[in-house]
C-alpha cells in the first residue's frame, strides 16, 4: 500500500483549505454586493412583484382674480378603476358597470378580465357624475374602485376663456393660464399601495400604504372680474349691434403693467372646448392678431416729436388743404378738403393725416422709427400667455419717404393689441414701458400663505414726465373737443385716440370698406389709474369710424370700471365741446322736500315720473347733481307729510 507523506497531506490540506476560504471569501463578496450594493434594488423589485398601486390625481391650484373671486376651480368628479383579479363574477360586474356608464357590456367585460394589475376605465369612467358616483358606492362592487379626481370648473363660463383656457381629461393645461403655468397648478399624483400573492388577491393581513397627492399652488392673477365683467358685457352689445369679423378689448393698470380684463370675440366656454373649433380657442386675439394700427399709432409719433421738442402744440401751426404730397404720392387727410389752418394740438384733436406725415418728416427715419422700437413695437412684450405675435415694421433698408410719412399716421406697418396697449400705457404713465403679465402671486392651498410673488417689470424709461403730460392733455382734449368726443365720461377726466385701419386682403391690397376700428382710451388723464382698447374688425350697418363704433364702448367701460375700483369722480376737467345734434346733459335738480307744484319748471329738459300720493316730494331717483341725457326720466316719491 502506498503511504503518503506527511508533507503531501499537509500541502493538500493547505490547498482545500485555501480553496475554501477563497470560495467563503467570494460568497461574503456576493453577499455583501447584494445587501449593501443592489439590496435596495432587489427590494423594490420584490415588492413590485406582490405590491399593487393605484395613483391619486393632486388637486389643481385655484385660479383667483386680484381680489380673491375664484375664475378656475375643482368640482369633485372621481374615476372607476377596476382591479381584475379581484372580481369574483366577471360577467355580472361588466354587466352593472356597463349600465352605470351606458357602454356595451362587451366592453365592459373587455375591463373586467384584462390581464393586468389594475385598469382605468377610460375615457367613459373618467371623472364620473354624482349619480354615477352614488351607484357605485351602493352596489359596493369587489375589485372596482372609485379613485379621487376632480374636474376643472369656469365659474365665470366664457368669461376670460382665451386668458385662462382650458385643461384636459387628465387635468393637464392646454391652453391659456393653464398651460403656461400648469408646472405650479399641477401638483403631485399621490398613491394607494396594497399587497396581494400571485394571483392577485389582496393580502389582508398586510396594511396599505398611502402617499397622498401634494396639491397645486393657487394662482392670484391681476385681474378684476368686476372689471372682466364690465368688459365682456359691453363687447356682446357691439357685437350684437354690429356683427363683425371679431371684436377685442383689454384693460391694463398703467402704473405697474398687470392686466385688469381681456376678452375677445368670438369666445367659447373652456368645460366645452372639445366642441369648439380649434381656430376660436387658439386665437386669443389681443396678443395674437397683428393689423395695422390706424390713428391710435400717432400717439408714439406724438410722443416722439414732443420728447425731441420737434413741436410746441400752441404755438406751432399746420394748414392741411386735405393732402400732403410726398415723393410723388398724395397722401390724404380723412375729411375731404382738409381742416384747414389749425395748431398742432388741433392737428392731435382732429386726428389730421398731413399733419403727423409733416410730424414724422420733420423727425426723420432714425428717430422716428428709433421711439417705434424703444416702445416695444416689432417684437414680443414678454405676457405670461402663449401666441404671442412680434407685429411687422419696415426693414431699415425699404424705408423711404413715402414709408416713412405712412408710418407718422399707423399705415404700412403691423403690431399686436397688446404692443398698442402697452406703449400708450408708457406714453401717459410718465415714459415707463412695462411688461405686461396675468400671474401676481402663488400662494399655499393648505396655509393660504403667499409662497411667490411677481413684481412689475419695468423694462425702460422712454419719454420724460413732462413729455408724457402733454400727452395726457393733448388726449383729454381729443375727448373733449375732438374726434373722442363719444368716449366723454361725465365725472371723470378721459383721455384717449380714436383708430380706423383698412385692412389688407390676401393679395397685399387693400379691402374697400372693411376696417378695423378701434378706440384707446385713459382715465383719469392726469394721474391714469386704468387704459383700455377696444377694437371691431368690419362692424357691419354702421360707418366705420373708430369714433363712432368704439369710442363710446372705450368711455363706458372706463366710467363703469372707475366706479367699480372705488375712483371718486371729479369736477375739475375740461368740459365738452357739443356738436349738433348732441345736446349736453342736464344736472339733476335738488327736488326733495319741495312742493309738487313746483316740479312745472323742472320739467323743460327732464321727465317726471311720481310714485306715492301728497304733495310733498320726499325722494328721488337718480340723486341730486348726477348728469343725464336731456328728456330722461327722474322718479320722485310723494307724500303727506314733508
Amino acid at each position: 500500500m502506498k503511504r503518503v507523506s506527511a508533507v503531501t497531506v499537509r500541502k493538500r490540506i493547505v490547498t482545500v483549505f485555501l480553496f475554501g476560504l477563497l470560495f467563503f471569501a467570494i460568497i461574503d463578496v456576493r453577499l455583501g454586493y447584494v445587501q449593501f450594493v443592489i439590496g435596495d434594488e432587489l427590494m423594490d423589485l420584490a415588492n413590485e412583484s406582490w405590491s399593487r398601486d393605484i395613483t391619486f390625481e393632486p388637486e389643481r391650484g385655484n385660479i383667483l382674480d386680484r381680489n380673491g373671486e375664484i375664475l378656475a376651480e375643482n368640482v369633485s368628479s372621481p374615476s372607476v378603476i377596476v382591479v381584475p383579479k379581484q372580481i369574483k363574477n366577471p360577467q355580472e360586474t361588466a354587466a352593472k358597470i356597463a349600465n352605470i356608464l351606458n357602454i356595451s357590456e362587451e366592453k365592459a367585460y373587455e375591463y373586467v378580465t384584462r390581464k393586468s394589475v389594475y385598469t382605468r376605465v377610460h375615457p367613459e369612467g373618467r371623472k364620473i357624475s354624482e349619480e354615477q358616483e352614488l351607484q357605485f358606492r351602493t352596489l359596493d362592487l369587489d375589485g372596482v374602485y372609485l379613485a379621487k379626481d376632480s374636474k376643472r370648473h369656469y365659474p365665470y363660463g366664457n368669461y376670460l376663456s382665451h386668458v385662462l383656457g382650458f385643461a384636459g381629461i387628465d387635468n393637464q393645461g392646454l391652453m391659456g393660464l393653464e398651460m403656461y403655468y400648469n408646472d405650479k397648478l399641477d401638483g403631485e399624483k399621490g398613491s394607494l399601495s396594497f399587497y396581494s400573492d400571485a394571483k392577485g388577491k389582496k393580502l389582508e393581513q398586510i396594511a396599505d400604504e398611502y402617499k397622498a397627492p401634494e396639491d397645486g399652488l393657487n394662482l392670484k392673477t391681476t385681474i378684476n372680474s368686476k372689471v372682466q365683467t364690465i368688459i365682456e358685457r359691453e363687447l356682446d352689445l357691439a357685437v350684437s349691434k354690429y356683427n363683425p369679423d371679431g371684436a377685442l378689448a383689454i384693460a391694463v393698470n398703467p402704473n405697474t403693467g398687470g392686466i385688469l380684463g381681456m376678452t375677445s370675440r368670438p369666445n367659447f366656454n373652456p368645460e366645452n372646448y372639445q366642441d369648439v373649433d380649434p381656430e376660436i380657442y387658439n386665437r386669443n386675439l389681443p396678443i395674437w392678431s397683428t393689423y395695422e394700427p390706424g390713428s391710435t399709432f400717432k400717439i408714439i409719433t406724438l410722443a416722439a416729436a414732443l420728447e425731441e421738442g420737434a413741436v410746441d402744440l400752441e404755438k406751432d401751426h399746420f394748414h392741411d388743404d386735405g393732402d400732403i404730397s410726398v415723393s410723388g404720392t398724395e397722401l390724404h387727410c380723412w375729411k375731404s378738403g382738409g381742416h384747414g389752418k389749425q395748431t398742432y394740438l388741433e392737428v392731435v384733436q382732429n386726428s389730421c393725416n398731413p399733419g403727423f406725415v409733416n410730424l414724422g418728416m420733420n423727425l426723420g427715419e432714425e428717430k422716428l422709427f428709433s421711439y417705434i422700437k424703444d416702445f416695444g413695437f416689432g417684437k414680443k412684450t414678454g405676457i405670461d400667455l402663449q401666441g404671442e405675435g412680434n407685429g411687422i415694421l419696415f426693414k431699415p433698408e425699404n424705408v423711404g419717404p413715402v414709408e416713412l410719412a405712412t408710418t407718422s399716421f399707423g399705415q404700412g406697418v403691423s403690431v399686436t393689441p397688446i404692443q398698442q396697449v402697452m406703449a400708450v400705457a408708457a406714453a401717459v404713465n410718465g415714459g415707463k414701458l412695462y411688461e405686461p403679465y396675468i400671474a401676481k402671486e402663488w400662494i399655499d392651498p393648505q396655509t393660504n400663505k403667499v409662497v411667490g410673488m411677481v413684481e412689475p417689470n419695468l423694462k425702460e424709461n422712454i419719454i420724460s414726465e413732462a413729455t408724457s403730460k402733454e400727452i395726457r392733455q393733448a388726449l383729454e382734449s381729443v375727448v373733449a373737443q375732438g374726434t373722442g368726443r363719444p368716449a366723454y365720461v361725465d365725472g371723470y377726466r378721459v383721455g384717449g385716440k380714436t383708430g380706423t385701419a383698412q385692412k389688407v386682403g390676401p393679395e397685399g391690397r387693400y379691402l374697400k370698406d372693411n376696417y378695423v376700428v378701434s378706440f384707446i382710451g385713459f382715465a383719469p388723464a392726469d394721474d391714469p389709474e386704468i387704459v383700455v382698447y377696444v377694437a371691431v374688425d368690419n362692424p357691419k350697418n354702421t360707418v366705420q369710424f373708430g369714433g363712432v363704433v368704439t369710442a363710446p364702448v372705450v368711455g363706458t367701460i372706463i366710467g363703469d370700471s372707475l366706479r367699480a375700483m372705488g375712483v371718486e369722480p371729479r369736477d375739475d376737467g375740461l368740459d365738452k365741446e357739443y356738436l349738433w345734434p348732441e345736446q349736453p346733459k342736464v344736472e339733476v335738480p335738488d327736488l326733495v322736500g319741495l312742493n309738487k307744484s313746483k316740479l312745472t319748471k323742472y320739467m323743460t329738459n327732464l321727465s317726471i315720473e311720481t310714485s306715492g300720493s301728497g304733495d310733498y316730494i320726499i325722494d328721488q331717483a337718480p340723486s341730486p347733481g348726477t348728469k343725464v341725457e336731456q328728456g330722461e326720466k327722474i322718479r320722485i316719491y310723494l307724500s303727506d307729510k314733508n
